[in-house]
């Protein structure tokens, strides 16, 4: 389906309802891409959940603008005995927003929950003999063997995020969402003003002590926080939102539709430009648990089906600047991105070939669940063009639009598709996320213990663990390669191709940082 669809943009802005105007010095007004679901950034890889954990939480480290990590929260780090012990010290002040200290056992704490959860924090754990916090300012590891991308896994700004967070906090099962919001970044959460399905506030933390010295890039640097307020409302109608932008009722747009950009960049009181500027990659997950696509070779034939080029024109228009086709699973400006696999994508076929080839695979008419997150408009259209993709080569589709935040609950249910589980949804995950092979969560193929839709692929899982323990680039690249061709082989997800997704915000605002929708340094003139 390469049509896309377009909104009535100027009936729409007529329509637009009266919000309380931004321009305010001390409050900044957000609408974020869909509504605030979930907490806990342990529970969930939402980004609505990782914009909210990076506006409260900080971590050990952050990443500057060349993707290299820089102290944060630490005032340095040691390494001895070739890379076998870590000793990170903790820099002064750092205190939580119920005004406790934060305490090195609070950080040990956070990173083993986090550690359970995540692709990377699960390699870094399996290296590591022992953490622990001999004093309430240093965290030490002890390794089994060298691990150099330690600082790397504990400073990553994506999936789950290795924030910070109270010991007694952090003691909860990452399988159970925490909801009290106590974290020791520039703002803290304000409870009692959350609105489900509307709002969510922050408020700036006067207890917050920037680092001092450097420069402020991507999430490392000095966190300074200009604004007293920021208020993330939640506009599903894009037409309503991007009203609200232009007149000034709200002062940033975090991802306009794309067939509003053009109107919107129009307009000399805004900004329009790439904030997350190295690219969405869509991704469509299919649940390796229930049939049909628990058999692998009904999986190959609807990998076989996708045409990249058609799922991002829709969601970006026929003109190909704003995205790429034939992008494997590994982010493009990886250094470990490749061709392993890529055979199954860029082969010539047709419907009919696919039909009966799906039909030989076993399939046998199964109703076919797809959740298609509705009000998130890159989500919507790739999911529209999976299900026209699905029925053309005889699937038989079950459409089911839902808001994102339905979706996210959703997806952990490994529950059969007619009491509440699925068969396949549709998400995108950023190149950060997608640029190391090894971190890679959509990649796993680790069975029950892997991100929703649980594939299970021994030839991926022993090819990381090859790369994890890889001692030049060079062999490393070689080993990514057998890995996405494992993970193509086994189908641990269709990728759908890469755009870049342009921001809109009103032009009195500067300071903005590259990389993800960041709230601190912005500044209003």
């Amino acid at each position: 389906m390469k049509r896309r669809t377009l909104i009535q943009a100027g009936a729409a802005l007529m329509a637009a309802p009266s919000i309380v105007r931004a321009q305010s010095a001390t409050t900044l007004k957000f609408v974020p891409y869909a509504d605030l679901a979930l907490l806990d950034p342990i529970v969930t890889t939402a980004y609505t959940t990782r914009t909210h954990g990076l506006i409260i939480f900080d971590q050990l480290f952050g990443i500057d603008d060349a993707g290299k990590p820089q102290p944060q929260m630490l005032a340095g780090y040691t390494t001895e005995n070739d890379g076998l012990l870590w000793t990170l010290t903790l820099r002064d002040n750092l205190v939580f927003h119920d005004g406790t200290p934060v305490l090195a056992r609070d950080c040990v704490a956070s990173i083993k929950r986090w550690a359970m959860r995540d692709a990377f924090g699960d390699a870094l754990m399996d290296a590591t003999e022992t953490l622990t916090a001999p004093t309430d300012k240093r965290i030490e590891f002890k390794m089994k063997r060298p691990f150099p991308a330690l600082p790397d896994a504990l400073g990553k700004p994506y999936s789950y995020l290795p924030v910070i967070m109270p010991e007694r906090l952090a003691n909860t099962p990452p399988t159970t969402q925490i909801t009290e919001m106590v974290g020791s970044g520039p703002f803290r959460f304000v409870a009692n003003e959350r609105v489900p399905g509307a709002r969510a506030v922050y408020q700036k933390f006067d207890k917050y002590v920037p680092r001092s010295g450097g420069t402020p890039a991507f999430t490392s640097g000095p966190k300074i926080a200009y604004f007293d307020r920021i208020e993330s409302i939640t506009i599903p109608d894009a037409g309503t939102a991007a009203a609200a932008l232009q007149s000034g009722e709200i002062d940033w747009y975090e991802q306009p539709d794309m067939d509003l950009v053009p109107l919107l960049s129009k307009n000399k009181d805004l900004t329009v430009r790439v904030v997350e500027d190295r690219g969405l990659m869509g991704c469509m997950r299919l649940n390796h648990l229930q049939p049909p696509f628990d058999n692998p070779a009904i999986r190959r034939v609807l990998l076989k089906a996708v045409r990249q080029a058609d799922f991002m024109s829709a969601v970006a228009g026929a003109e190909s600047k704003a995205w790429r086709d034939n992008v494997g699973m590994i982010a493009p400006s990886s250094p470990f991105a490749n061709d392993g696999g890529m055979t199954a994508l860029t082969g010539k076929t047709d419907d009919a070939t696919l039909k009966k080839e799906l039909i030989e695979a076993g399939y046998k008419g199964e109703k076919i669940v797809l959740l298609a997150g509705s009000d998130v408009p890159r989500i919507s259209a790739v999911c529209q063009v999976m299900a026209d993709v699905a029925r053309r080569i005889g699937m038989t589709v079950d459409y089911l639009s839902l808001d994102w935040g339905t979706v996210v609950q959703r997806w952990n249910s490994k529950a059969p598709a007619d009491k509440g589980g699925y068969h396949m949804f549709g998400v995108y995950f950023g190149a950060l996320d997608t640029s190391n092979p090894a971190a890679h969560l959509l990649m796993r193929g680790n069975g029950p213990a892997a991100f929703a839709g649980w594939p299970t692929s021994p030839a991926y899982e022993a090819a990381r663990t090859k790369f994890l323990t890889a001692t030049s680039e060079a062999e490393q690249k070689a080993i990514a390669k057998d890995m996405q061709t494992a993970a193509l082989n086994d189908v641990t997800y269709l990728p759908l191709g890469m755009y870049f997704q342009p921001a809109a915000y009103r032009a009195n605002l500067t300071g903005m940082l590259t990389g993800l929708p960041l709230f601190t340094n912005v500044r209003r003139t």
